[in-house]
């Protein structure tokens, strides 16, 4: 399966073929191996990017964080921890194929209800959305990637 250039900077995975054949890649935070699907393609950039360019440590970073939604188990697809402990920001990831949108978004929303969240980012890899929540509620655009220093 080929996978496209995402619009993050490349990364570096460790991969093997796994049962069936199916490519599989090395999670470091979760400490086991996942078939490298395409959303996970998406994935393994974003935690990188938190990593690399937004510079949060990997323990910082959790990867399907568990969120009860109207008495139902979901889970975020990615919660970056900030320096308080608290989450600071939701990552909903797609596959590469699948349009961002309102309902990605709204997804994304719903987690951060229970969140709490300053940030949102919905991302399918090639395009991406930030939003900050506001103070009276709702979010604003904000154009880029949140970056913290």
């Amino acid at each position: 399966m080929e996978f496209p250039q995402l619009h993050f900077p490349s990364i570096r995975l460790r991969a093997r073929r796994g049962e069936g054949g199916r490519t599989e890649v090395f999670d470091k935070g979760r400490g086991r191996w996942l078939v490298l699907t395409p959303e996970e393609w998406v994935r393994r950039h974003v935690v990188e990017y938190l990593k690399e360019a937004c510079g949060f440590r990997a323990e910082q970073i959790i990867e399907e964080y568990p969120v009860e939604v109207n008495g139902m188990a979901q889970r975020a697809d990615i919660v970056a921890i900030g320096s308080d402990a608290k989450p600071l920001i939701v990552v909903e990831c797609k596959e590469p194929n699948i349009t961002i949108n309102h309902d990605t978004l709204h997804q994304a929303a719903r987690y951060n209800a229970i969140l709490g969240c300053r940030y949102i980012v919905t991302t399918n890899g090639l395009t991406t959305y930030c939003f900050e929540r506001q103070e009276g509620g709702g979010y604003a655009s904000i154009g880029h990637f949140p970056h913290f220093e």
